[in-house]
């Protein structure tokens, strides 16, 4: 049985069994899958089938190999790495987290398991009725740069200046929110500036308490009646 059979046969059997999400995303409200939540169901199927998953990481990428034990040929994949600096850590506590996310989402791709669609669960919206976001701070705006009508577009680093850019991160949170027409305008501007909002949660917990109930009020304000 050739390596990419055993790996088939591996998805599948992954598939037919119930595996319960711990990790919970309370602004849009869906559960998503913790390693902890599949890992040990993983390695016991390799183990039946006679695979072996060995995770490796360098500066620019993590790199999965899955190995056949029977004949020793093998499948990789390779995802890019990113810098996630903690607040409050040590820098071997920094890679450390970073490690985590990375065998997480390589095991992910390895076992082809789905997750909660973001976009697909946002509400739809008129493009003719889309509305002009907000002008971004002075100095915050990269050139070149187009993620989206919605998107924070920061040339400022938490690296240089913390307490700055956490300023600049909440202020452009707030013009945002206060454009925004119909809650698919909230939920776009979550959805695309996430990971400035999980880099402000590492930075700055309590700022970053602060804008996800900026967000709360205004996706509930839509949903009362006017």
């Amino acid at each position: 049985m050739t390596v990419h059979k055993k790996l088939m046969q591996a998805r599948v059997k992954l598939q037919s069994m119930t595996l319960k999400k711990s990790g919970f995303n309370s602004f849009s409200q869906y559960k998503y899958f913790e390693l902890g939540d599949f890992l040990p169901q993983c390695q016991e199927i390799f183990n039946e089938l006679g695979l072996c998953g060995w995770i490796s990481f360098n500066r620019d990428c993590a790199t999965m190999q899955i190995v056949d034990t029977d004949d020793g040929t093998v499948i990789v994949i390779t995802t890019p790495t990113a810098d996630a600096p903690l607040k409050g850590t040590h820098p071997i506590q920094q890679v450390g987290a970073i490690q985590t996310y990375q065998r997480r989402y390589l095991w992910m791709a390895a076992m082809e398991i789905v997750e909660h669609d973001a976009i697909d669960s946002s509400p739809s919206v008129d493009e003719s009725k889309k509305p002009v976001p907000p002008k971004v701070m002075k100095g915050t705006t990269p050139a070149g740069t187009d993620l989206g009508p919605w998107a924070w577009k920061i040339t400022a680093s938490p690296n240089d200046d913390v307490v700055a850019w956490v300023k600049i991160v909440t202020e452009v949170a707030s013009l945002s929110l206060s454009a925004a027409l119909v809650e698919a305008d909230v939920v776009a501007i979550f959805r695309v500036n996430k990971a400035i909002i999980d880099q402000l949660k590492l930075q700055d917990e309590s700022a970053y308490e602060l804008v996800m109930a900026e967000f709360k009020v205004a996706r509930q304000k839509f949903k009362e009646p006017q």
